[in-house]
């Protein structure tokens, strides 16, 4: 019977499949290379799709239905609700009461954070969850004298396992359910893949607590405070500006201009007050005391050239930083893939003046880097160490582009008053989508007038909420796939992988789906696997004889578990600064994980739904 379909299904090679094919290689090749964004690049697909409509099937109203897709709509919803819980502070009451419960203990510290992460990311979208324990884990490696190496991919890797419980939590399996609801007829519903979500997750778990951080070294080793962490000891010192100093009346701008060195002055301590960076317009008296970030070869330079005295000091440690009628704060800031500053430099975007805040090191690749940073392309995933203020700090938090990695004992900013009435709204959502009452369409929605009628969420906080990438990548995205369908390509594409797999089991096929996708999107995100994979695993079900529905599911949570690199997936890309990891660790702890995910899913695929 198979042999049969195969004959019957085998389409002939068009110039429409060529000219789709021609246009993934392209948007393939950007998305790999990240010439541009990644958004910009789906946003230039729609433009493509609806330019080649003759060979594409796609015209302009199909070219920006993405943006009205209940799939693109629900993922905005979900950020915003996501929010609203985030705002309520509920995670690091948690992390505090795991501090309290497992002191002494490693293995309960690890497991709750573990645990933690996978189970609340089936709930709210796993991206917030791993932006909110961050500041939780290396808070909880600091007070108990662990690395955060060892605790922060691990969360990573429970929170992509644990968005795979329920429909909503992660923007791939409701991209996943709308092209299945196209293609099948038969959309996910809330908890339809749950049974396997837990399979996969304690899979995942166990390996993580019995094996994963076995393998994982410690690329930042236990500290103090972020100055030890950093290893700023070379890097930064105290000297006094004499009476005979050329730095006496001239002003920070001018001097730092005229001497042409790497050295930034990171705080201006006068009669007992202190100032901090930026001081651009600040003038030097005599007996200031200055705090300088530079190497002991320029000081040394600095030193004699200025005339400037070193000061006796014991240690310079975070409180020295600590400036508190400024409110000034030392703290960590990872840049995102999305954000603007990738590929420029601190000096070309200006970014003292910018964000009221200095760079004094930065953390690529578990590495330090402190010389020359100002004339320095950034990437994303680097770990900036900066010294802020407290309004710079609100900025980091509301842009989406940074992670702030921060030690936040105060409860101030969040409103926990808020917790009943926003765990309220999120399960009202979840059970009228459960209950099929009303669409998760309408139920997420709702949910949202309702986070901003209470007040969990403020209506200047909603836009901010979003990430506008993933709605632009979304939106972009979707014609592409109706490209595929509409010019016979994912069937094409879907003969010729079955001829290749000629006389396998069904269940072998879709082993085979699995770790194809899997590989996939380690390379392009993970809803672009979903788009340009789905279309293809059906056509092969359909013309194997196989269930088309169990192929969507292992192309779904194959999308879900970029475990192999950093840039895979953007929880990984959130712990990579953070943690100090190297590329090459994520293939050490992943690469064992991912083969036990593959054959752990397609055998609770066989078990539960057939194949």
């Amino acid at each position: 019977m198979p042999e049969l379909l195969l004959a019957q299904a085998a389409p002939v090679f068009t110039t429409d499949m060529l000219v789709v094919l021609g246009l993934i290689g392209v948007v393939l090749v950007l998305f790999i290379t990240e010439l541009i964004p990644i958004d910009m690049t789906a946003l230039g697909v729609i433009v493509a799709v609806v330019l080649l409509e003759p060979w594409t099937g796609v015209g302009p109203a199909d070219g920006i239905a993405g943006f009205a897709s209940p799939a693109t709509i629900t993922v905005l919803a979900m950020f915003i609700l996501s929010e609203g819980v985030r705002r309520t502070g509920v995670l690091r009451r948690v992390g505090n009461r795991i501090v309290e419960w497992a002191k002494g203990s490693f293995y309960k510290q690890y497991g709750a954070l573990v645990g933690l992460s996978g189970t609340t990311a089936g709930v709210i979208n796993n991206t917030p969850v791993v932006a909110m324990m961050i500041p939780m884990a290396t808070n909880i490696a600091r007070k108990t004298k662990i690395s955060p190496s060892k605790l922060l991919m691990p969360i990573s890797f429970a929170s992509m396992l644990g968005g795979m419980l329920t429909l909503i939590g992660t923007s791939t399996s409701i991209l996943a359910s709308d092209v299945s609801a196209r293609l099948l007829g038969h959309p996910f519903s809330m908890f339809e893949f749950t049974a396997l979500g837990a399979i996969v997750l304690g899979t995942g778990i166990v390996y993580l607590l019995v094996v994963g951080h076995r393998l994982l070294p410690e690329r930042i080793k236990p500290a103090e405070d972020l100055t030890d962490e950093f290893e700023m000891s070379d890097y930064l010192t105290e000297v006094v500006v004499v009476e005979d100093s050329p730095f006496v009346g001239t002003t920070v701008r001018q001097a730092l201009a005229e001497l042409d060195l790497d050295v930034d002055i990171v705080q201006i301590r006068r009669n007992g007050e202190a100032f901090a960076a930026p001081l651009g317009p600040k003038q030097f008296r005599a007996g200031d005391v200055l705090l300088l970030r530079t190497s002991r070869d320029t000081l040394v330079e600095l030193m004699q050239g200025q005339r400037l005295e070193p000061v006796i000091h014991t240690k310079i440690t975070q409180e020295d930083f600590t400036i508190e009628d400024e409110k000034e704060v030392l703290m960590e800031v990872v840049l995102l893939s999305g954000n603007p500053l990738i590929n420029e430099t601190l000096r070309s975007v200006r970014f003292a003046q910018r964000y009221d805040a200095l760079v004094l090191a930065v953390r690529r690749s578990g590495k330090l880097l402190y010389d020359e940073i100002d004339a320095m392309p950034l990437r994303g995933g680097d770990t900036l160490l900066v010294q802020a203020s407290a309004q710079a700090v609100e900025g980091f938090e509301r842009n989406r582009t940074f992670v702030v990695v921060q030690d936040e004992d105060e409860e101030a900013s969040f409103r926990s008053e808020k917790l009943p009435i926003a765990s309220t709204i999120v399960a009202a959502v979840v059970g009228l989508a459960a209950l099929e009452v009303v669409p998760i369409l309408v139920s997420a929605l709702g949910g949202v007038v309702a986070m901003v009628a209470t007040g969990c969420v403020r209506p200047n906080e909603v836009y901010e909420a979003v990430d506008w990438s993933v709605i632009v990548l979304l939106a972009g995205l979707i014609p592409l796939g109706m490209a595929m369908e509409r010019s016979g390509t994912a069937a094409y594409l879907a003969q010729g992988m079955t001829q290749l797999s000629e006389g396998v089991p069904a269940l072998a096929l879709l082993f085979i789906f699995y770790v194809f996708t899997s590989i996939v999107t380690q390379l392009i995100s993970n809803n672009a696997s979903v788009i340009l994979m789905i279309p293809m695993a059906v056509e092969a079900a359909q013309i194997t004889g196989a269930d088309p529905f169990s192929f969507v599911l292992a192309v779904t949570f194959a999308a879900s578990g970029a475990l192999l690199t950093p840039i895979g997936y953007q929880t990984n890309l959130m712990v990579y600064g953070p943690g100090g990891y190297r590329f090459t660790d994520f293939l050490r702890m992943g690469a064992p994980l991912q083969v036990l995910l593959a054959i752990a899913t397609c055998v609770g695929i066989w078990g539960i739904w057939g194949v």
